[in-house]
């Protein structure tokens, strides 16, 4: 028994060395970063965006929001700050085909739009 548990740690070991070792054909090339701007304000709102040399796109901005929620013991409602973002983003799939999304993400919840997305049915 004890040489089993023994000849199972060896393979252990070796199967963890190999796994971590690296990996051989990834391009590891850095992608250039070709624009970029950022920009916070003091009332935390925010825009920021970028664009790759691979042709990548993002763009974002946000800011708070004072919304009516209901009370967690439920006697009423008071005033909550929310984060309101709204934004883009862009690339080429490996196909080649161009994927563009816009996003908004609110009191409400994520919510993504592009040509490649399914879209729900109307009920």
């Amino acid at each position: 028994m004890k040489s089993f548990v023994a000849v199972f740690a060896v393979v252990a070991l070796v199967v963890a060395s190999v796994m971590a070792a690296p990996q051989q054909g990834q391009d590891a090339t850095p992608i250039p970063i070709v624009s970029q701007s950022s920009n916070q304000n003091p009332d935390g709102s925010f825009n920021y965006a970028y664009e790759s040399a691979n042709g990548i796109k993002v763009q974002s901005d946000g800011e708070a929001k004072q919304i009516q929620v209901q009370k967690e013991d439920g006697t009423g409602s008071e005033q909550a700050v929310v984060s309101v973002q709204k934004g883009s983003y862009s690339y080429n799939a490996p196909d080649g085909t161009p994927i563009s999304v816009q996003w908004t993400a609110d009191e409400n919840g994520f919510h993504a739009q592009g040509d490649h997305l399914p879209v729900a049915p109307i009920a």
